[in-house]
């Protein structure tokens, strides 16, 4: 597989083909994602949760990130990288520029920050100084705590409406790509026709214009042994887990997943 880069997404997106991603936190799976077919290393703050223990997010810092970042990229071979800057390594424009610098030099292609167009202007910082920004938005982990737990983002009319214009001005800030988590199957398909850059979904449906799940999910692990909605078994009936992979990048690329029961409605 040639090396993917943003521009590979942006064409995935205008030809209606579906974007793969996965969390990945190490060479090893790196290394079989990557050969799998998938088009995205999301280096996630996940590790916290199923990598660490932790029952959230907010305990990871930066310099735990840029080691695992650093162990993706000696796996990969060819995928695009995301990372994540966890909580409170972009509370202002010095530390995201920082930290930022910190991951892409570990070996990221681009960082995901968690919020709305509050996020703008990091956002417009960010990408004039050449660090490509994915913006997630809906259900974001590290505002566990505002939000009052783990719940679907933009039921209410209002929420909607706000968060399709946050889409919009995320998009004229310079984002390169959005992350939707845990929202509507409808108005996720909104966001997606409404900006020209790639939409990644989570629980938002299959008309995203791709999707992503945690690996450690998609394979049928679990520490607490709540499995989300959003989530499928892919090992479940796979021989091993190279075979598991693929048939999650064939499943994505078929629209076959998600389905209907995977979603939300408003």
């Amino acid at each position: 597989m040639p090396d993917i880069t943003l521009t590979t997404l942006q064409s995935l997106k205008l030809k209606g083909e579906k974007i793969t991603m996965l969390t990945c936190y190490d060479a090893t799976f790196a290394q079989a994602a990557s050969q799998a077919g998938v088009e995205v290393l999301l280096v996630g703050d996940s590790l916290g949760m199923v990598l660490q223990g932790h029952d959230s997010t907010l305990p990871v810092t930066t310099a735990e990130m840029a080691y695992h970042v650093a162990s993706v990229k000696r796996g990969n071979e060819g995928a695009l990288i995301l990372a994540d800057l966890p909580f409170m390594a972009y509370a202002t424009t010095d530390q995201a520029f920082v930290n930022s610098a910190t991951l892409m030099q570990a070996g990221a292609h681009m960082v995901k920050i968690e919020g709305a167009a509050w996020l703008a202007e990091t956002v417009r910082l960010l990408a004039e100084r050449g660090i490509p920004v994915c913006a997630h938005m809906g259900l974001t982990p590290q505002a566990v705590n505002i939000l009052g737990g783990y719940k679907v983002q933009g039921r209410q009319e209002a929420q909607a409406r706000q968060m399709r214009a946050d889409a919009i001005a995320l998009e004229q800030a310079g984002a390169a790509m959005l992350l939707l988590e845990c929202v509507p199957s409808e108005l996720a398909a909104e966001i997606t026709q409404a900006v020209k850059i790639p939409v990644i979904g989570i629980g938002a449906g299959s008309a995203a214009d791709g999707q992503v799940l945690v690996l450690h999910d998609m394979l049928g692990l679990s520490l607490s042994g709540r499995v989300p909605k959003f989530v499928k078994n892919f090992m479940a009936g796979q021989a091993d887990i190279p075979s598991a992979l693929r048939a999650y990048v064939n499943e994505v690329k078929a629209v076959t997943f998600p389905g209907i029961e995977h979603g939300f409605s408003a």
